[in-house]
């Protein structure tokens, strides 16, 4: 996100394994994506299972409670020196 409105907040969980990707899921696709042949088995089987709905409620349980947090530690301090 860019803004400290939330608008377009976007929680992305990357699998990866000897630096290849292999799964990602990604709060705005809604939905897990596989890259590797094994990726794609995980992720036609997550997205039929209680992993999906996990995911799915992370950017509203984690993410944006804590981006106050993250927004004034990091972003308000744009530009200060010391």
């Amino acid at each position: 996100y860019s803004s400290k409105d939330l608008h377009g907040a976007e929680y992305i969980d990357s699998y990866v394994f000897n630096q290849i990707e292999q799964i990602r899921f990604n709060s705005t696709v809604g939905k897990y994506v596989g890259y590797t042949e094994l990726g794609l088995k995980n992720a036609e089987t997550w997205n039929k299972g209680s992993e999906l709905a996990q995911e799915l409620g992370e950017l509203e349980r984690v993410c944006k409670p804590n981006a106050d947090i993250y927004y004034s530690a990091v972003l308000d301090k744009t530009g200060e020196q010391g």
